[in-house]
């Protein structure tokens, strides 16, 4: 049996509540005891943090790391987030879930959207409880999972722009529902992506139902995040983002769903004028009994495929076909529309990987490219779809700005997250670094909420959102994840530089992964748990 004693920490408990020094007593995995002074003990390790700060272990909202959970070496995919105080995941988001589809599909390669896939996965698991169970001890950090929409109607039709059968939609439901009852914290749905886009409202308020049923949120990857996009026929008229916000409002109507909104962003300078009625929708929904909530992470850029501005109507065309004449002009016109509606062009758009051979344009803007080949910016981006099979990753931006992270910080229904992971190749999201102490560093220079609630924000009131058990709060009883930060540090940092800042210690269930900023690379290959809700 082992005992650590951390004494003389500043202690933000997870709940809100004014912080207070005191000591945390350890015993394995678990908290036992937490006081204003608790006595050594000669079996004790003790661990003096002389004043520094002691919260809960941080819990991303908003995480992909399911895809990378059951990789031969899944430490080098955690070990950023860790380093940022981050000790648990919420993972399959966006409709994209590693676990949740038949073991027996014949679709298998359609599962991941385009973003993610198993080709690096030896083993997948089909079912959730089969996918827990694998991880379970041996994984770096906890890991929850969410039930993917995308990846259960993928599971039974492949990639089919159509209605489902009656006897697809039962399958998919099928196995949305066993998701849940083997342990998922919910289902995400992303209806910006294959196929969850083809999906009516009908099939939605289905799956909105499971999401009453058990009582679990239901999280959403919009069909839109700015005023203008492709999933829209008309450029003019109502905004995208709001029309997208219109379809959730009605898809969980009449219902008690937990309707939880990913990633509260505004894409392109025009977009941000919705924030004010976005809020405006939240407000309504709740006051009708929708209990919807949003997260958001620190960044003002994010991180997208390369055709995400290329209309599906081109990318479904022959090479030859593309390269007529009128298709061309089409092309120009609707790109150059949509960027003056969008406030966004391709300054803003930055390519992170077009593929191996190729690694010249990484960090560099498509109209930076496209000075140096001596060609047009849309003659440019198009050169780079094809090069990279129409398969790119860009870092884009701007998807929302410092004040509005500042405003949305203090509202509270808003959660943190990074909604980033660790690519093998190309220019990384920023967001893996440092997005958590951003958070942390806002609070102490007030533009952000106070510590009290940003820290309620990153574990408390996440674990409760999603139903993790006694997790999120430095409490007897729970495990002991734990992150140590120095405040006086995060004060005087300056971020955005590729490395976390801040973060001196860190505890997952009990195991000192992180201490003085320096990984324990063998401690950290067991230390996460799987999280059955």
């Amino acid at each position: 049996m082992n005992k650590t004693l951390i004494k003389n920490a500043k202690i933000y408990d997870g709940s809100g509540e004014p912080a207070f020094f005191g000591d945390v007593l350890i015993e394995d995995e678990r908290i036992v005891q937490v006081a204003a002074s608790i006595p050594p003990e000669s079996e004790f390790e003790v661990v003096d943090l002389k004043g520094l700060s002691l919260a809960p272990g941080f819990i991303d909202a908003h995480s992909h790391n399911d895809w990378f959970a059951l990789r031969a070496e899944p430490i080098k995919y955690f070990a950023p987030f860790i380093k940022q105080g981050i000790t648990t995941f919420v993972s399959g988001n966006c409709g994209l879930a590693a676990t949740g589809f038949a073991d027996d599909t014949l679709h298998k390669e359609k599962i991941g959207g385009g973003l993610f896939s198993f080709k690096d996965c030896p083993e997948p698991k089909g079912q959730v409880k089969d996918f827990l169970k694998a991880v379970d001890g041996n994984i770096p950090g906890n890991i929850a999972v969410l039930a993917g929409h995308c990846t259960a109607r993928a599971s039974v039709s492949g990639s089919v722009n159509r209605k489902l059968t009656e006897k697809e939609e039962k399958e998919m439901l099928d196995i949305l529902e066993q998701a849940l009852q083997q342990g998922a914290a919910g289902i995400s749905l992303g209806l910006m992506y294959d196929p969850g886009l083809y999906a009516d409202k009908e099939e939605l308020k289905k799956v909105a139902r499971l999401c009453e049923k058990y009582n679990r949120p239901l999280t959403v990857h919009p069909r839109a995040n700015s005023a203008v996009s492709m999933s829209y026929p008309e450029l003019l008229g109502r905004s995208h983002l709001l029309r997208a916000v219109d379809e959730l409002a009605d898809v969980v109507s009449g219902t008690k769903t937990k309707l939880h909104y990913s990633h509260a962003i505004f894409v392109g300078r025009r977009s941000f004028k919705d924030k004010d009625e976005f809020l405006e929708i939240v407000d309504r929904l709740r006051k009708q009994g929708i209990d919807m909530m949003f997260d958001i992470y620190n960044e003002t850029l994010g991180v997208s495929v390369i055709t995400v501005i290329l209309p599906a109507w081109y990318q479904a065309m022959t090479p030859e076909e593309r390269k007529k004449p009128l298709v061309r002009a089409k092309l120009s016109l609707l790109v150059f529309a949509s960027s003056l509606l969008l406030g966004f062009g391709f300054k803003d758009i930055e390519i992170a990987y077009i593929g191996e051979g190729y690694e010249q344009y990484e960090g560099k803007s498509v109209h930076q490219i496209a000075k140096e080949e001596g060609i047009s910016d849309l003659a440019a981006y198009l050169m780079l779809c094809e090069k990279s099979n129409f398969q790119g990753r860009v870092n884009m931006g701007p998807y929302t700005t410092p004040e509005i992270i500042s405003q949305f910080e203090k509202d509270p229904r808003c959660l943190y997250m990074t909604d980033a992971w660790v690519e093998d190749y190309g220019v990384q999201n920023p967001a893996i670094y440092d997005c958590f102490p951003k958070f942390l560093q806002d609070a102490l220079l007030g533009t952000g909420d106070s510590m009290e609630n940003t820290i309620a924000r990153m574990t408390g009131a996440t674990a409760d959102r999603f139903k993790l058990p006694e997790r999120g709060y430095i409490r007897p009883g729970y495990y002991a994840d734990l992150t140590v930060f120095c405040e006086e540090e995060l004060k005087k940092a300056t971020p955005n530089q590729k490395k976390s800042f801040g973060i001196s210690s860190v505890w997952i269930n009990g195991k000192a992964v992180l201490t003085e900023g320096t990984l324990d690379q063998e401690l950290t290959k067991t230390s996460g748990k799987a999280i059955f809700v």
